[in-house]
């Protein structure tokens, strides 16, 4: 009895086992990014510079991103959040090793390997992210991973890489749907567990295609859904009315594991001024969109540092729940975003982030008054609200007809808890 009941037994766990198996090979499914990704990474502000002569310390190579990873230690970063330092692209050479066929950091500006640099990553308790292409090659014309697929997956495990960034430049858009999926297994099938970023819904959308946001959700962690960003407020608030516009087919896919990316953080650089980089670190928020900084974190000046340190703002952004927020109200150029957050009442009502962001530009605060339940926000028991921004600024309780008064700087936002009672 007691042996048949052995053997039933290893044949049920064999069953479980076998199943965990399928599920790797159909889905990527490995248990990373339950919260979005916090870090580092070189592209906006860094673009495609090679010239290390010219550009000592800005040049992609391994002094810079050695750096990087010592400031987000030294500079709090760490503390708050900020894990991975991410390597864009230009870091390869021009060929694939001639005699093995693999990628070839820059001898110049890489010389001591990725070995080495993953190691130094690493040992400051950070992660190690890389970059590379669904093409033959990348934007900036350095080897793809097209025709070395599994080679590269393999390569990337052996350097000890956590997050890997595909993009989608050199590539037929019609191969994106089987081919980063095909990838993202390749990745799993190495035993290593490795972020996977994808890029595959921007270029579909750019092409006129309609993504297919269910393969996303169960092949990536994150993924690119439009345009980059650049340093500029225009191309934030582009970004902020695509994701609006189109929140009803985008927002419900994203959650723990699988997040919409709006792309980098810009504050730090040149294009945003101190209300507009409160502005986008509010909004990525609502959105839970990874918070991946690009910048000089060497030149970010002390205002600036507070608000992408800020704990109350991060703590939004990694709400356990993982719902996305969305575009709710739009009155004489203040628009209303909000996220429902934790904690949740008692009554099942939840928490709420509430942003008004100003759209206005006519050179005075713009002071407006909403009721609690014009926001969506419909809790008997009330909201206890609190300033994101402010944290002494408790603003005391609000039943949902209670008015809901706030003053917004042209071109800025103003960032409320409402916590259920």
């Amino acid at each position: 009895m007691l042996a048949m009941y052995g053997r039933t037994w290893a044949v049920f766990l064999g069953g479980i086992l076998l199943l965990q198996v399928l599920q790797l090979a159909v889905g990527l499914d490995n248990g990373l990014a339950l919260k979005p990704p916090m870090g580092w990474m070189s592209w906006e502000r860094f673009r495609c510079l090679t010239d290390c002569q010219l550009y000592p310390d800005e040049c992609i190579s391994e002094k810079l991103f050695s750096r990087h990873a010592d400031l987000l230690v030294s500079e709090g970063y760490a503390a708050a959040g900020y894990e991975y330092v991410i390597i864009d692209d230009c870091w390869l050479e021009k060929n694939r090793d001639n005699d093995t066929q693999k990628l070839v950091p820059d001898k110049k500006r890489f010389p001591s390997g990725l070995n080495a640099l993953s190691d130094h990553i690493h040992e400051k308790g950070l992660k190690f992210g890389l970059y590379q292409d669904y093409g033959t090659n990348t934007c900036a014309g350095y080897p793809g991973v097209i025709k070395h697929m599994q080679l590269d997956a393999q390569t990337f495990a052996d350097w000890d890489v956590d997050y890997v960034k595909l993009d989608g430049c050199y590539a037929n858009i019609s191969d994106m749907a089987t081919g980063y999926p095909e990838f993202g297994r390749l990745l799993n099938e190495t035993g290593r567990p490795m972020v996977y970023s994808c890029s595959w819904p921007a270029y579909q959308e750019d092409a006129g295609e309609m993504p297919d946001y269910e393969s996303l959700k169960k092949h990536c962690n994150l993924w690119r859904n439009w345009d980059d960003i650049d340093d500029s407020l225009e191309s934030l608030m582009q970004i902020m009315d695509y994701f609006a516009k189109n929140q009803d087919r985008i927002q419900p896919h994203g959650g723990p594991g699988h997040w919409n990316d709006p792309d980098m953080l810009l504050l730090g650089n040149y294009g945003l001024s101190y209300d507009q980089s409160r502005l986008q670190m509010a909004i990525w928020a609502i959105m839970a969109a990874p918070l991946i900084m690009s910048n000089d974190l060497a030149a970010v000046r002390p205002e600036i540092k507070d608000i992408l340190q800020n704990r109350a703002v991060i703590a939004v952004d990694q709400d356990e729940l993982g719902i996305q927020g969305r575009r709710v109200l739009s009155r004489n150029q203040i628009e209303v975003w909000q996220r429902p957050i934790t904690p949740v009442a008692k009554s099942g009502h939840h928490s709420y982030a509430v942003a008004f962001v100003s759209r206005r530009d006519d050179g005075a605060p713009y002071r407006i008054p909403f009721t609690v339940k014009e926001l969506g926000l419909t809790n008997p028991k009330g909201y206890r609200v609190q300033d994101l921004y402010n944290a002494r600024n408790k603003l005391g309780v609000f039943q949902s007809e209670s008015q809901f008064i706030t003053r917004v700087n042209p071109n800025g936002v103003t960032f409320y808890k409402f916590t259920a009672l």
